[in-house]
């Protein structure tokens, strides 16, 4: 398969997030700060590329009626190993993540390429198809970070971006940016955008 196809498609044409509408739960939850946002979606797309991988290489020896626990095995097992690297070497963030980290073995998407791809396709396609809807995930959930920190907190990765003049002029910062409720508005709005521009072509 095309290399081209297998990054870029997940991007935006067949984004996990926008198009096939998984993994919403974790936008919800991680996207009020940008810098746990960024940290969720290279765990996940880690976790992503590496369980297509391996379970790719498996494929032909994994009776069918097992199938199912040997892929939450290998995916609970590669979350574990991001969740001790994280509070071993970004401990804030992973308290900030909280029970998230965790929750990414029920992860749909990474559940779905592996029964509608890794199980069909070898080791090398497989792990780029993770990595691409590992970044499609990603890219869906710095953009929705980016605009909630950004008007919720007037900050990025915790840096002050709104001048303090225009506080000082009246400029307050919209607390509802950082209220779950906003975080499936700003997706929903992220999702009719990319449609639209679909369907227009």
């Amino acid at each position: 398969m095309n290399v081209k196809k297998l990054l870029i498609e997940p991007l935006r044409k067949t984004n996990p997030v926008t198009v096939l509408v998984l993994g919403i739960c974790s936008c919800l939850a991680v996207t009020a700060k940008l810098k746990p946002a960024l940290v969720m979606g290279v765990s996940v797309t880690v976790v992503t590329a590496l369980s297509n991988f391996i379970i790719s290489l498996l494929r032909k020896g994994i009776p069918n009626r097992i199938r199912i626990i040997v892929q939450l095995l290998v995916v609970s097992t590669l979350v574990i190993l991001v969740d001790q690297f994280l509070k071993a070497f970004a401990y804030d963030v992973s308290k900030q993540l909280s029970v998230y980290v965790g929750l990414i073995i029920t992860n749909c998407i990474i559940m779905g390429r592996l029964e509608a791809f890794a199980l069909s396709h070898g080791p090398g396609e497989s792990f780029l198809d993770g990595l691409g809807n590992g970044l499609g995930y990603s890219l869906i959930l710095i953009i929705v970070a980016f605009f909630r920190e950004l008007l919720g907190s007037g900050t990025l990765l915790g840096y002050q971006i709104i001048p303090q003049s225009w506080y000082e002029a009246g400029y307050q910062n919209n607390g509802l940016m950082i209220l779950p409720p906003m975080a499936l508005i700003v997706i929903g709005i992220v999702m009719w955008i990319n449609n639209s521009k679909t369907e227009s072509k």
